[in-house]
């Protein structure tokens, strides 16, 4: 079996596996109290995910391939690690209410009014954000495995739609816990 065939079935594979259960984990709930507060490590390596997305376009267009090649799998570390944070927190946590103002897990009607059309806004980025996640697995995944393959004319193709959509994802990760941040339980 040819490789490309051969990474196209695991690049398939690994991107109807990884939403799965994801989904499926976030319904297994352990009872068990983390020694950090997540959100605000994992909005970090968002940030530092974004900043080095930047920082690797800039390398490859500067022609400094080998840190453009570091700087694009620390993102992929990063986008992993924050993977695991982010299920174990939503595994071992109440999930948070956008605008829950009395953190009672519940958005009244008053506190709806309150919050207002801020609610659309995050939820219209969140959602995004959720989809395009879900969408960026195998479009990572087949940008790696050109760039490892040695196929960088098709590399540089899928990478001008998987870049912006990674840079998206990350910026609106960063986004979404500032929004949601004031209503965390602590």
């Amino acid at each position: 079996m040819p490789k490309k065939n051969k990474y196209g079935i695991w690049i398939k594979i690994v991107s109807v596996v990884i939403p799965v259960v994801v989904a499926i984990l976030f319904g297994v709930k352990i009872d068990y109290q983390l020694p950090i507060f997540l959100p605000p490590v994992y909005a970090s390596i968002n940030a530092l995910t974004a900043v080095l997305l930047v920082l690797a376009l800039i390398a490859i267009k500067s022609k400094n391939i080998l840190l453009h090649s570091r700087l694009m799998k620390t993102c992929i570390a990063l986008s992993l690690l924050f993977l695991v944070m982010y299920i174990a927190y939503h595994m071992t946590s109440s999930s948070t209410i956008y605008g829950d103002l009395n953190k009672d897990g519940f958005r009244s009607i008053e506190e709806g009014m309150i919050i207002g059309k801020s609610l659309y806004l995050y939820l219209t980025i969140l959602l995004t954000h959720i989809v395009l996640s879900i969408a960026l697995i195998p479009l990572v995944l087949i940008s790696f495995v050109r760039a490892f393959q040695e196929e960088f004319d098709s590399h540089r193709k899928i990478s001008k739609i998987t870049f912006p959509i990674w840079l998206y994802v990350a910026t609106t990760g960063v986004v979404v816990y500032w929004m949601i941040e004031p209503y965390y339980l602590y």
